[in-house]
This record gives structure tokens, sequence and C-alpha cells, in this order.
């Protein structure tokens, strides 16, 4: 992996780990470290290596927002010019299972970091919300469409109008995490989950995660139809012929190899 000034990288067991770097300011995301976090997905994502990602952060916190101080000066035009969300829109192109591994403060941009991921699992003291109404702004990174395809039209206004922070039980109760876990036990529940999956047939995950993802904005029958293409897909890997023979053979499959 590249150095990074703000994030920390590191392979284990298959899992590309990424930990936000910044504990002093709770990790609040400047543009330069948001590039340093898409170009170690992107890494992650391309290396035979890796087969699943966590994301977490150092400190006290995952993520408190965006860097105010970066953003007090910016226009119109400025943002136009550094077309900063381009970074941020290449996170949907990742085809990896990418686990968030969330404690203490998921906030504005750190939230909207927490819903790229695609499994999350949080601790006891997490608190997560969109503050940004509060500074006269909203968010920006895929905030407001993503908490409204998850909390549905009237319960996202509630939590996008007030900026109040929402603690980890009301979270997994709106389905935005999926475990509510020990801070002790975050990173090695985390990371015994992403080892299960490192074992799963890695087409298998990629198609999986294809599919679920657009069927969260085409019709019910185009999202069918996008199933079977992928479903077909499948039936061209070796790691679909070992995984039947396997079965009929009554064995366990040879390890698959994502081809």
């Amino acid at each position: 992996m590249s150095d990074y000034q703000y994030i920390n990288t590191w392979i284990e067991d298959s899992i590309g780990r990424m930990e936000l770097n910044r504990p002093k300011v709770f990790n609040a995301l400047n543009r330069a470290m948001v590039r340093e976090i898409v170009h170690c997905l992107t890494t992650f994502d391309q290396s035979e290596e890796v087969k699943v990602i966590i994301m977490s952060g150092a400190g006290k916190a995952f993520a408190a927002g965006a860097d105010i101080n970066e953003m007090i000066e910016d226009t119109p035009i400025s943002l136009e010019k550094l077309n900063q969300f381009e970074d941020w829109d290449k996170i949907s192109f990742i085809k990896k299972p990418i686990l968030a591994a969330v404690q203490g403060f998921a906030l504005g941009g750190g939230l909207e970091l927490v819903l790229f991921a695609d499994i999350v699992f949080a601790t006891e003291n997490t608190k997560i919300g969109f503050p940004e109404v509060n500074l006269g702004v909203m968010p920006s990174a895929g905030g407001t469409v993503k908490l409204t395809k998850t909390l549905g039209y009237r319960r996202a206004l509630e939590w996008l109008w007030t900026g109040e922070q929402m603690d980890v039980r009301q979270a997994y109760q709106c389905g935005l995490i999926n475990r509510i876990i020990p801070s002790e036990l975050l990173i090695e529940e985390t990371m015994n989950f992403a080892k299960k999956l490192s074992k799963q047939p890695p087409l298998s995950l990629r198609l999986i995660k294809d599919t679920v993802g657009r069927a969260q904005d085409l019709s019910v029958h185009e999202s069918m139809l996008v199933e079977r293409k992928n479903f077909y897909l499948l039936f061209g890997s070796e790691d679909q012929k070992e995984g039947m023979r396997a079965f009929m053979e009554k064995r366990p499959p040879a390890a698959f190899r994502g081809s």
C-alpha cells in the first residue's frame, strides 16, 4: 500500500483494513483525507489478495463530519471547480464487500461514509446524524438520498431538518446498522464476520452486491432481470462448478478462487 498522511492501511488474513487517522479532530474529513480513502478503497478493490474491506476510525470517533475550517470560505464557483464529490462517487463502484466498524460519532460526512458500507457494526456509545442544517447547509455526498431510501420520506426529513443525533439503538431499529457490539469487541467481531465472507465465492459476493444495489433504484421487474443475468453469469465460473460438485459429493468445497 502507498504511504498515506491521514489513514492507516494494512492487509490481514485477506482483509483490507483502512483506519481513519485524525483522532485529535475526531477524524474530521478534509479533502485530502477523502482522496486517500477513495484511493485506498480502489486499491483494495483491485488487489487479488484482498477479499473483504473494513473501514474503522482511530481514537474515540469514526468520523465527526467534514473539516469545516476547510470549507468556510468556499463559494459556488470554488466548489464547482473543485468537483470534490467526484471522489465520493467512486466509492459506489467498489465491487468487494465493505464493512464499517463504527464507534463514537459518525456525523455528517462520517455518516455518509458509513452509508457507503454494505454491513455496519457499531458500539453502544455510537451517535449518528446529519447536523449540516445547523450550519446552514445540507448533506452533499449522498446523505439525503441514502437516508431517504433507508428510512423513507418522513423519517428522513425529521432527522435532516432537525440535525439531531440518533443513538445506536434507534439506528439499529431504523435499519442503518446491522449489529450493536460491545466497544471492546468491535474490531474482533467485525474481523470475524469479514473472515467468514472471505471464504465465500468472491464472484457470488460481487454479483449479489451488484443485484441488491441495483434493486434499490430499479423497478421490481428490472431488478429481477438484473438478478437473472447475474445468476446466469455465475454458471460460467469454476467456483459454481466446485460448489455444486461438493454438494453432490457431500464434502466441503475446496477454497473458492473467484474464477
